[in-house]
């Protein structure tokens, strides 16, 4: 098989090797979207301990800061990381008080340590409020900031999520079966409580965007924001061009916030959490994340939304497989929740009233010998692993 466009830059999206830490974990739930622990003084109780990142979407930010001297291309960078962590934890159903830190690693050298710190910050309240108007109250508990000159060349920015919820009220996956519907809400567009576009994006595929989309000059500019022993930028756009179907720059696609979908599953599950039965988000491995989730369960995606602009401009550009675009990115579908089919339309009506497009896009039924997915889509049929 040819390899991806986006593992020739150097981006594993099977992350091949973590397998060497799972005899370390204490996972009462293998089968689970995210590790689950055994709260250590209160047997019916568990904790959800989750660390992620913005990804290489900080190297974009930086490349917006360069071209115009404002710091406001970083604020967004808060609301990555936060939805990065919540996001993850939400889909096992621990959402109880969440403490949450951050991890800054800068090269002072290159950038204005104190100007980033600042801008940070105010993004982490911005969106710590938002989350707390939705009974998500998140406590911040400080975090660590790295000078790195000799190690990173821009900027790198992570943390970490711990909460704690009763056992009965935990997403394992181990429930589903034949017969579940699948519904997808979707990564791009606007809800109600945003107050900008999305491009979809989020977290992933931005490593190839940057590369397939930004113009060359760009890396011959500032050497700095691309690997001197990979494959160099191909792109034709400036980061401010504007592009129609996008509704926005180029530039401003690639750096589109990861959506916060906490307040939505928050509100599922408070309704339907007995008839929910997995919650998947579709960050690294797009839309085959879902075969991490559940035992022997062959998912079918046969009614996906089409995906963003977003997607289309990147597999036009990169030429990559429709395939992999379906595994590496995921393709206008952030959030999947896997759930009986007699409340389905309970859980899209939720979505819709925050202003979030839903729709059911596919099914489960019994599998063997592992998980297994396809995907029935416009460019062809998809069959994984």
């Amino acid at each position: 098989m040819t390899m991806s466009k986006y593992a020739q830059l150097g981006v594993d999206v099977e992350k091949k090797g973590i397998n060497f830490f799972q005899s370390l974990i204490d996972n009462l739930h293998p089968e689970a979207f995210s590790v689950i622990s055994q709260d250590p003084d209160f047997p019916e109780y568990v904790e959800c301990m989750h660390a992620d990142c913005a990804g290489s979407k900080p190297i974009q930010s930086y490349l917006h800061w360069k071209e115009t001297g404002e710091i406001r291309w970083f604020k967004g960078l808060a609301q990555d990381t936060i939805a990065m962590n919540i996001d993850d934890i939400a889909c096992v159903g621990v959402l109880g008080n969440p403490v949450f830190v951050d991890y800054v690693a800068v090269n002072p050298l290159r950038l204005p340590k104190q100007d980033i710190l600042k801008t940070l910050s105010l993004g982490f309240k911005e969106y710590f409020d938002l989350l707390k108007r939705y009974g998500i109250n998140i406590r911040f508990a400080g975090g660590e900031t790295a000078d790195l000159p000799d190690q990173l060349r821009t900027l790198s920015i992570s943390g970490t999520i711990h909460a704690k919820a009763k056992k009965s009220e935990i997403i394992t996956g181990n429930e589903i079966k034949e017969g579940d519907v699948i519904i997808g809400l979707r990564s791009g567009g606007k809800t109600k409580y945003e107050r900008e576009e999305n491009s979809g994006i989020m977290c992933n595929f931005i490593t190839l965007a940057r590369h397939c989309l930004m113009e060359r000059g760009y890396e011959k500019k500032y050497p700095e924001i691309s690997n001197p022993n990979g494959k160099g930028y191909s792109g034709s756009f400036k980061f401010d061009d504007y592009n129609d179907e996008l509704g926005m720059t180029v530039g401003e696609a690639i750096i589109s916030p990861t959506r916060l979908f906490a307040p939505v599953i928050s509100k599922v599950l408070k309704k339907f959490q007995h008839y929910t039965k997995g919650l998947i988000h579709n960050t690294g491995g797009g839309q085959t994340k879902c075969l991490r989730l559940g035992r022997n369960i062959h998912y079918i995606k046969n009614n996906l939304q089409d995906p963003d602009p977003i997607f289309y401009l990147i597999q036009k550009k990169s030429k990559e497989t429709w395939r992999n675009m379906y595994r590496g990115g995921n393709m206008g579908v952030g959030i999947e929740i896997i759930a009986n089919e007699e409340v389905a339309e309970n859980i899209l009506s939720i979505s819709e009233s925050f202003g979030l497009g839903a729709q059911i896009i596919g099914k489960c039924m019994a599998g063997r010998e592992g998980n297994k997915l396809t995907i029935h889509s416009p460019f062809g049929k998809f069959q994984y692993p």
